[in-house]
């Protein structure tokens, strides 16, 4: 049989695209994944090497010097760059969601001044949602921004960025008003430039430092502090404020999206480690793969694997529609996260003691994959947003 994890449908131009990146895995990140991970260290070289493959403008339209591809062909090369080392993925995540708001939402002046910049890779994106106090519960958000002439005045502070401090760009949610008893409303959200680095990046924000985290490393996780910061109002995504919290609903189902890719590409390295492993170990005389305990193991991992595959391609193809995608999103995410949990634990048990030692590449992917569990929204809000709508459609009449 072929490679798990196959995709049927795929044009000429999907399969060469990851094809290149297949090999750049193979090549460059996996060889060195593990030693700048246990280094904490940015991938400066890997990135670089996205940026001349065009991968930062993948989803950008090709009026906006982007390759104009579709949330498919993104999900399926973030899945490819987490086999090879989640983090990378998570340093363009962020970056295509901004990008995804900026082209879905955004007015005409912001399309033409950020987008052929950012499909370049000179512009990277931060997305900014979560704050101390919450994470999921969106509608609890403390930062506010305050009109000012023609400009807004911003305070709070945020917590959780993905590339807080190598982003130029932040896309973040504030709060514009009195709800009036409707919490969703009156949120809108910013485009807001900065200096890429730690400390004051430009006059009232501030990016304390690096959060230090049990895996997910070389890509920098921060906080962000905001105490007076200045945007012009044309730097209001769409230019009308009270969007922002769908706006930014809609960016989280193609977040979504991307975490259960991630969760697929990690999945299907775990096999690949566990399915090496049970070749070359030998246990009471003989290869630890003819033992039916250990056949049984790669067996379900392997299905989960090529249903959670399966999962995630079929909510990118229905957010390609231009559908309403919510359900899809959550299911592939909560199938695909929870999954990759437990294949990379069976992994794990099959490299036994070796699997503890952090020679051994499954030791990494042990401690990276509890965050999929949490981003883009736990496993329990999935399951809220998946009951949700079964009720929608299945609704009794009344």
């Amino acid at each position: 049989m072929g490679r798990l994890a196959q995709t049927d449908g795929l044009t000429d131009v999907q399969r060469e695209i990851l094809a290149t990146v297949r090999t750049f895995v193979d090549k460059e990140v996996i060889p060195v994944a593990t030693e700048l991970e246990h280094r904490d260290e940015y991938p400066t070289e890997i990135v670089e090497r996205l940026k001349e493959m065009g991968l930062f403008g993948l989803m950008i339209p090709q009026e906006y010097g982007g390759l104009g591809e579709s949330l498919l062909t993104y999900a399926l090369v973030v899945e490819e760059l987490s086999r090879g080392w989640m983090s990378i993925s998570g340093i363009i995540n962020t970056h295509f969601i901004v990008a995804y708001l900026i082209r879905r939402h955004g007015t005409p002046e912001q399309k033409q001044y950020f987008l052929p910049r950012m499909a370049e890779g000179r512009i990277r994106g931060a997305f900014s949602m979560s704050e101390p106090h919450c994470g999921s519960d969106v509608a609890a958000i403390r930062t506010t921004a305050v009109r000012s002439g023609d400009e807004y005045v911003i305070h709070g502070r945020k917590m959780w960025l993905t590339n807080g401090a190598s982003a130029n760009l932040i896309a973040l949610l504030a709060r514009t008003g009195e709800d009036g008893g409707r919490p969703h409303a009156n949120m809108t959200t910013f485009l807001i430039e900065k200096e890429p680095g730690f400390g004051e990046t430009r006059p009232g924000l501030t990016v304390p430092g690096k959060i230090q985290k049990m895996g997910y490393k070389g890509v920098d996780t921060t906080e962000l502090v905001l105490d007076g910061v200045r945007v012009p109002a044309d730097r209001v995504l769409g230019g009308e404020p009270g969007k922002g919290f769908y706006q930014m609903m809609d960016g989280v189902e193609v977040g979504r999206v991307n975490v259960a890719a991630r969760a697929c590409g990690m999945a299907l390295r775990a096999f690949e480690l566990a399915i090496r492993y049970a070749q070359q170990r030998e246990t009471f005389g003989e290869p630890l793969h003819r033992h039916q305990a250990i056949r049984f193991r790669l067996a379900e991992m392997a299905t989960k694997v090529e249903a959670a595959h399966q999962m995630m391609v079929m909510a990118a193809r229905r957010k390609d529609t231009g559908e309403r995608g919510d359900l899809e999103a959550g299911m592939a995410k909560y199938l695909a996260a929870e999954y990759c949990k437990e294949v990379v634990e069976d992994a794990f048990r099959i490299h036994g003691g070796y699997g503890y030692s952090t020679e051994f590449e499954i030791e990494r992917l042990y401690r990276e994959a509890p965050m999929l569990l949490i981003g883009e929204g736990t496993s329990e809000i999935q399951k809220m947003i998946i009951g949700r709508r079964l009720l929608e459609g299945y609704r009794l009449p009344e």
